[in-house]
């Protein structure tokens, strides 16, 4: 009998913030799949599993390509679905571990496709995006009332960051990294940046939060940076800060 392909979302970087439903998932696989690029050493979803897994769990590291258009070039994403389908054809319960929820800008969904396609049984469970996360760590609502969110990944084309932003009244900004300083007077030119909160590495022990967030427009951020903001002041619910 065929095992079972769980996709588990581990959330930002806090281990307590995994669902009762995701450790019982993790508990219940004999192989974790631990995805890493080709520049780490490491797995960061694994590390933040890593409390809750067996002693006897068999690991298997995959490396996964950061690339923008996943139609280029298949075949590593081909090669780590076939590894994986050994496992399954094996009788083995393969859960796949990744950062926040398993369908939000995640490898996963790639993964996912590919094994849809081939007839697995899958489970997908969701976890806790870093926007979630940061909106309660800092004490920032998201949206309120009829507000309306737009969710816009800095490494789009500058020509579309910027009309998203123009049109929008509440954002979260992510993998804020490489061009924070053309985000910065992209979010000043939107009239955003005023009510703007940045968080890197949201939950981990290098947790970082960023209130003035012009000021800082200099500095070098990590990949997993986080930025919040609305248009509009807070209204009389209650302040953000």
């Amino acid at each position: 009998m065929k095992g079972t392909f769980y996709g588990i979302g581990v959330g930002p970087g806090d281990p307590e913030l995994l669902t009762v439903k995701a450790i019982h998932a993790i508990q219940a696989a004999d192989v974790l799949i631990a995805p890493k690029t080709e520049k780490k050493e490491d797995s960061l979803a694994l590390s933040i599993a890593r409390p809750y897994l067996r002693p006897d769990v068999e690991i298997v590291y995959q490396t996964f390509p950061m690339v923008r258009d996943f139609a280029q070039d298949t075949r590593p994403w081909e090669a780590n679905r076939d590894e994986i389908l050994a496992l399954l054809e094996a009788g083995k319960n393969v859960a796949f571990l990744t950062l926040g929820d398993p369908m939000f800008f995640s490898t996963y969904i790639y993964i996912y496709r590919l094994l849809r396609d081939a007839h697995v049984r899958i489970e997908t469970i969701p976890g806790v995006p870093a926007f979630a996360a940061i909106g309660s760590r800092t004490g920032y609502p998201i949206v309120e009332g009829d507000d309306i969110l737009s969710i816009i990944p800095a490494t789009a084309p500058e020509e579309k960051i910027q009309r998203a932003l123009a049109a929008a009244d509440n954002v979260v900004l992510m993998k804020v990294y490489k061009n924070f300083s053309q985000i910065v007077d992209d979010l000043e030119a939107a009239q955003l940046s005023e009510q703007a909160v940045l968080v890197s590495r949201a939950g981990l022990p290098e947790e970082r939060v960023i209130r003035d967030v012009p000021a800082h427009r200099n500095e070098k951020l990590n990949y997993l940076s986080t930025i919040l903001t609305r248009k509009n002041p807070p209204n009389k619910k209650g302040a953000d800060r």
